[in-house]
């Protein structure tokens, strides 16, 4: 199942999804592409290096594929943060990246959630994906490709892949649990942490799927004089702290 495009950019711009800014206004800090699960770390590590002094990051959420596509196609950003390798590669195989900046930074879980007023299930994981299933579009997301990886290794995709309700990013499919538009959803631990609307159903285990981490890394066509500190600042000790805050575990 698909839901209308229209209706998900309703929910993307509730949830404060921005598109890419045409070109950063004078006196911005650095422009930062991130994927859309890191909204509220993000915006707090920003926080926290503006209180040092420094311009406060503009920052750029959505999916890491749709992000990862624009900048390829050349719009021009600083620091780019995928929620996979995948779309990272993407930039570094076509020489986006600048040399000596990518890292793994971060890493998460992949849960099934359900919303907060609904009954508690206690079925089976398997019998609970007999249901809907808000997920983030598998074809191309990184939240969606983790959940058809651990969907095929427990040997559930063929039951559950017609039932899927596919998102345009991870918060848009957790948006579809909260509203009670669908009974489960496939997202990340830290999406289930930041909403008080939903809860955990359930945790797939980590060998189901590639490990979920989280690269990082400066742009070739970046300019800002801040980019590179900020890039630095947030592999830091005191920066890796504020995501672990928010659910996120150390790479």
């Amino acid at each position: 199942m698909i839901v209308p495009r229209r209706w998900l950019i309703g929910v993307a711009l509730g949830l404060g999804l921005m598109a890419i800014p045409a070109r950063a206004q004078q006196g911005d800090g650095p422009l930062v592409l991130a994927a859309a699960s890191l909204q509220e770390s993000m915006t707090a590590a920003a926080d926290a290096w503006a209180r040092k002094g420094h311009r406060r990051p503009v920052l750029s959420f959505a999916a890491s594929s749709a992000l990862a596509r624009q900048a390829g196609a050349g719009a021009r950003a600083d620091l780019f943060v995928s929620a996979d390798q995948e779309w990272m590669d993407y930039l570094d195989q076509r020489a986006m990246l600048a040399p000596g900046t990518r890292a793994v930074f971060l890493g998460n879980r992949l849960v099934l959630v359900t919303p907060l007023k609904a009954a508690l299930d206690q079925r089976p994981l398997a019998a609970m994906l007999r249901g809907r299933i808000a997920v983030a579009d598998p074809a191309s997301v990184p939240a969606g490709r983790y959940a058809e990886a651990a969907l095929r290794k427990l040997r559930l995709w063929d039951a559950a892949a017609s039932r899927l309700v596919r998102a345009e990013n991870v918060r848009a499919a957790l948006a579809l649990v909260e509203r009670g538009a669908a009974p489960y959803g496939i997202v990340y631990a830290t999406d289930a942490r930041a909403s008080g609307r939903v809860r955990i159903a359930g945790v797939f285990p980590q060998s189901s799927h590639p490990p979920i981490v989280y690269p990082l890394a400066r742009l070739r066509t970046s300019s800002h004089p801040e980019a590179e500190g900020f890039r630095r600042f947030l592999l830091s000790g005191e920066g890796r702290a504020i995501f672990a805050r928010f659910g996120f575990s150390r790479r």
